[in-house]
């Protein structure tokens, strides 16, 4: 089902603005899996939401925690108000916006989670220029065209290839999830190449015959935010507990990760399920390129991007535009 399709069928399911009334007793908050959802992760295993709702008159708010594999799942699970919270690359996030920006859903994002560089990793050693690709190659990616990783592909190629080529590489990739990816890229099947994310990349790069094509913060110029959370207006509206308890909630977890990362780590490796040992992800939590911040960085860069291009219609003045007013106050581009 298309988009438009699917926010047609949103705007029946959410309905118009209504009444005041109660704020709900159960919310879903979806995340991806990996390093950079981490703050959702110790809301999760620390009950931060359920706290902080509690002390604005909300007790007992059922906080369920789901793992999607992508974007466009995101925005799909948003829509369908299966999810009140969505978390991901900034690319969804504009996409959406753009779509219901003047409708009553109104998406934008209620802050950012981290800055962090991504990896394009290769299993040829052979390619080391985006024009050593080859149409035998195929690139894994958590979503075709929408995913953050696909818009960096992009960017890479306009830059490689000239203005008007960004999509010269886009028949290359297919649609894998982080771990579905990455088994793919060492066993040799399926992919050649993996543009993903921590500790996925990291995993990747330790074994033989791999190394790093592409680095996210290179193609950017600059440090970048890799995951935002989304939600709606009407939910921000219809729920200013929850939310403000959620704002809160973010940042303190922000605030535990930065404040002990090895702690953090554990955390991580407990909840993920994934084979990155406490080791590697604290390492990673140290490297100075990687930062946990509710602050925007480079999103700007994204927007322009896709509305020169044309995946977007809409045009923004600020990256505020792009989010709540509670994130104004921050120094963000």
């Amino acid at each position: 089902m298309r988009l438009m399709q699917r926010l047609a069928i949103a705007l029946v399911v959410f309905g118009g603005a209504g009444a005041a009334h109660a704020e709900m007793s159960e919310i879903s908050i979806a995340r991806q899996p990996s390093l950079g959802h981490l703050p959702l992760m110790i809301m999760q295993d620390r009950g931060i939401l359920e706290k902080n709702a509690a002390k604005r008159g909300i007790p007992n708010l059922k906080v369920n925690y789901l793992t999607l594999a992508g974007g466009a799942a995101m925005n799909d699970a948003l829509l369908s108000n299966s999810i009140q919270f969505a978390a991901g690359g900034v690319p969804p996030l504009i996409v959406l916006w753009a779509k219901t920006k003047n409708s009553p859903l109104a998406v934008k994002a209620v802050a950012a989670m981290n800055s962090m560089p991504l990896y394009l990793n290769m299993n040829k050693p052979n390619v080391r220029t985006l024009r050593d690709l080859t149409d035998s190659d195929k690139i894994g990616l958590p979503a075709v065209k929408v995913s953050i990783q696909a818009i960096l592909l992009q960017m890479a190629a306009e830059k490689e290839f000239g203005p008007g080529h960004q999509n010269d590489l886009d028949k290359l990739t297919v649609t894998l999830s982080h771990p579905d990816g990455m088994r793919a890229l060492l066993s040799s099947t399926e992919v050649t190449g993996h543009f993903t994310a921590a500790p996925i990349q990291e995993m990747e790069l330790a074994k033989p015959g791999v190394h790093t094509l592409l680095n996210s913060y290179k193609i950017l110029g600059n440090p970048s935010t890799f995951n935002v959370v989304w939600t709606s207006s009407k939910f921000r509206e219809e729920n200013p507990k929850i939310y403000e308890a959620f704002v809160e909630s973010l940042d303190e977890a922000i605030g535990i990760i930065n404040a002990d990362k090895t702690a953090a780590a554990k955390t991580y490796v407990k909840l993920s399920g994934d084979a990155a040992g406490e080791q590697l992800i604290t390492s990673i939590l140290n490297d100075p390129q990687v930062s946990f911040t509710s602050t925007p960085q480079g999103i700007g860069q994204y927007v322009g991007f896709m509305s020169r291009t044309g995946m977007i219609k809409e045009q923004a003045g600020s990256w505020k535009d792009l989010f709540f007013p509670n994130m104004y106050d921050k120094n963000g581009s």
